[in-house]
Formats: structure tokens, C-alpha cells, sequence
């Protein structure tokens, strides 16, 4: 078996060995350091030794002997050995027969809504859903968000001793809670793409091992929720959005704005079965925010060329989108969608609205004001607004980028 399918394998199966864990013995914390290593035995072994015969229990087994090493470690330090031996009958260490079906996958969504726990920062949410359903090791994390390692371990520690002490039971949430935590879900895995698909910071445009993992665990979640509008409607923006990658750069990583893409390296699979998704639950009733984004994304997708995309609708969509989903972001691109549909004058009344508010204060508002006095026959003006933006910029391929386009109108 090919080492890409060794590791899909392997993130398929961590949150899997992870919920049959704590379902078991509890302590997530400990179990969650057990499946890492059980995962890093994997990756070790089966290369050379060849795939066992249940890869998922083999790693249950192999974790469950693991998070019983680390609990009697911890046992021996604190002299608690008789009275958690009693909590924990020996029988129970075992590892279930090969052919014993698990029910792994409610399993799979509670691990999910714990590591989206709303005590956890965003930042730790992220870096524990990676680390536990993602099945990612602590380095590769790290190197996505482009921090230290220690940085990292010291996140993912306090996060899981928050979930510790929390005291929570590993169990899906009442009812009344499911919707609030599936909305942190949602909004934890569309957050792990977007770094993916436009970092913020960096010397790359892309970090493209992130919006694969974040399309990966939101097949997943719809897997296990096919019949949540918005947890499809999040998928098919995702593929809608991904499905330009490829475009995105020119031959020296410089990037390419939508406008002047070549539409043919768009992966049409992707645009078919974003659309598909789409067009299967608007229809349901009221759309919620990510369905929106995707149809919005889809009418971007399925014009033939730029100067055919129907703004019109687009704008009509984000109106729609604003008064659900009021945000600075949303507020700024339906700011751009007037000004394609009725001019960069209205565009650049509705901008300076946001500018006043100040709520956005990275480089995004000054290169949408550059682009607007560039439509509007004002090359100094935008110019310098272009020269603004790249000095707030913090991806290197957007400063270059807009250091380019200040350049071209000196």
C-alpha cells in the first residue's frame, strides 16, 4: 500500500480509536497522548510488517495497552495504584476481538464537538481537532500555523486539560446544546480551509495539506449528518472555493486574482459536485450562511468567463447573507459585488461605511479601495491606497502582488 494511503488510513481511523478510548476509560487527555502513539507505531510498522488484518482494531489494541502504560505511570507518581486498579478491571485493557463491530461513528462526532468545546480559543480548537480527528502529529501542526513546536504542545496540552476540567462526559450534547456546538464545528473546520486555501501570514499563498484536511473532516461530518443543510452547504463551499486552486498561482507562485484566471485549470469535478450539493438543499427551506457563500461561489464558478459573472445575483445573495450573517468580511465583498453591478462610485459609498467603522483593520479594506479608484479612472489615488495595503499586508504573495499593481500605475 502506497505511504499517501497508509496515512488517510491512519486520520480515518484516529478519532475513531480515540472515542472507543475515552468511551471506555474516559480520561481524554491520556487517551488522546495514547492514539498518537499508537498512530506512530502504525506509521512505523505496517510499511515494513504490511497492513494487519483489522487496521482499526489493531490500533485500538495497541492504544489501549499504551493508555494503560500512562495511566499506571501516572498511578505509580501519584501512589493512587489500588484504587484506580479498581476503577479499571484488567479485563477492560484488552483490546475487542478483530471482528467486533465498533460504533465508531457517533464516536467520531463526539470527538469532534469536544475539541470544539466552547472553553477552547478558536486557535486551540483548531489545533485540538487537528491533532484528534485529524490524526496530524504535533510538528506537522505546528509547521501549518507557522509556530514553534513547543508553542504548539503547550496549546494542545492546555486545551485538552481544559476539556480535563471541564468535567464533561464523553457523550453527544442535549439537544437545546447541539446546535450552538455544531455551529463552533462548522465554524472551526471552515476556518482550518480558509488558512488552508489564502494564508494570512507566510511565505506561500496556499497551505493546501490544511483545506485538504478541513474537505476530508467536513466529508466526514456530513457522513454522520447528511440531512444538516448547513453542515452540506459548508462542503459544497469548500469544494466550490478549492476547485480554483490550481489558478490561483502563475508559474512562480505569484498570485492570480479570479478576474484573471484561466478558468480551464478549474477542476470541473469539484465545480460539479459542489453544485450538486447545493442545489440539493436550497431547496429544503431557509439557507443558512454557508449555504449562501456556496451559492454565491457556485454562480463565480459557473461563468463562463469574468466578464459574464452575474453580479446582479451576486450581490442579491450577499444582501441576503448580511442581514443573517452581519460581518465586516461579508459586508466588504458585498461592497465589491455593487461596485460590479452598479458602478465603483456605490461600491466606494458602501466602503467607506466600513472604513468608519474600523472593525477591519487589516490590508483587505485599502486593496478593495484601490481596485474601486483604479475602476473609477484614478490611478495616484489608487496607487497609493495599493502602497497602503501591501504595507499590512502579512502574506508574502499579497504584498509582491500589491507592490505590483501600485508599480504598474506609477
Amino acid at each position: 500500500m502506497p505511504s499517501t494511503d497508509f496515512e488517510d488510513l491512519l486520520r480515518r481511523s484516529a478519532p475513531q480509536v480515540l472515542g472507543a478510548l475515552v468511551r471506555r476509560y474516559g480520561h481524554f487527555d491520556t487517551a488522546e497522548d495514547a492514539v498518537q502513539e499508537a498512530l506512530l507505531a502504525a506509521a512505523t510498522q505496517w510499511p515494513s510488517e504490511g497492513l494487519p488484518a483489522n487496521p482499526l482494531g489493531w490500533l485500538i489494541t495497541v492504544a489501549s495497552r499504551r493508555l494503560t502504560d500512562l495511566l499506571r505511570s501516572q498511578q505509580a507518581r501519584e501512589r493512587r495504584e489500588d484504587a484506580v486498579a479498581r476503577q479499571v478491571p484488567g479485563g477492560d485493557l484488552l483490546a475487542p476481538a478483530a471482528d467486533r463491530q465498533e460504533s465508531d461513528g457517533d464516536d467520531t462526532l463526539i470527538v469532534l464537538f469536544l475539541c470544539c468545546h466552547p472553553s477552547l480559543t478558536p486557535a486551540s480548537q483548531i489545533a485540538l481537532t487537528l491533532r484528534a480527528v485529524g490524526g496530524l502529529g504535533t510538528t506537522e501542526i505546528a509547521r501549518a500555523f507557522l509556530v514553534p513546536e513547543q508553542t504548539m504542545t503547550r496549546r494542545i496540552t492546555r486545551a485538552k486539560q481544559r476539556i480535563k476540567d471541564s468535567g464533561l462526559p464523553f457523550r453527544m450534547p442535549s439537544a437545546p446544546d447541539r446546535a450552538d456546538r455544531l455551529a463552533a464545528v462548522l465554524h472551526v473546520l471552515y476556518l482550518i480551509f480558509t488558512e488552508g486555501y489564502a494564508s494570512t501570514s507566510g511565505p506561500d499563498l496556499r497551505r493546501p495539506e490544511l483545506s485538504v484536511e478541513a474537505i476530508r473532516l467536513t466529508r466526514m461530518l456530513r457522513a454522520l449528518l447528511p440531512q444538516d443543510g448547513e453542515v452540506t452547504g459548508l462542503l459544497a463551499l469548500m469544494l466550490l472555493t478549492d476547485a480554483r486552486r490550481l489558478a490561483r498561482t502563475g508559474d512562480d507562485g505569484e498570485l492570480v486574482p479570479m478576474a484573471e484566471q484561466d478558468r480551464n485549470r478549474w477542476d470541473a469535478d469539484q465545480i460539479a459536485e459542489g453544485v450538486a450539493l447545493i442545489s440539493e438543499v436550497l431547496p429544503r427551506g431557509e439557507a443558512g450562511p454557508y449555504q449562501l457563500q456556496a451559492a454565491i461561489a457556485a454562480v463565480h464558478d459557473e461563468a463562463a468567463s469574468a466578464a459574464e459573472t452575474d453580479w446582479a445575483q451576486i450581490t442579491a445573495l450577499y444582501k441576503v447573507l448580511l442581514r443573517m450573517a452581519d460581518n465586516p468580511v461579508v459586508s466588504l465583498n458585498h461592497a465589491v459585488a455593487v461596485a460590479m453591478s452598479e458602478g465603483p462610485s456605490a461600491g466606494l459609498e458602501l466602503l467607506e461605511r466600513i472604513e468608519r467603522d474600523g472593525a477591519l483593520t487589516d490590508h483587505r479594506p485599502l486593496a478593495v479601495r484601490a481596485h474601486l479608484m483604479e475602476m473609477s479612472g484614478k490611478p495616484d489615488a489608487a496607487r497609493e491606497a495599493y502602497l497602503a495595503a501591501a504595507e499590512r499586508a502579512l502574506s508574502l504573495p499579497q504584498r509582491r502582488y500589491l507592490f505590483g499593481k501600485a508599480a504598474r500605475l506609477t
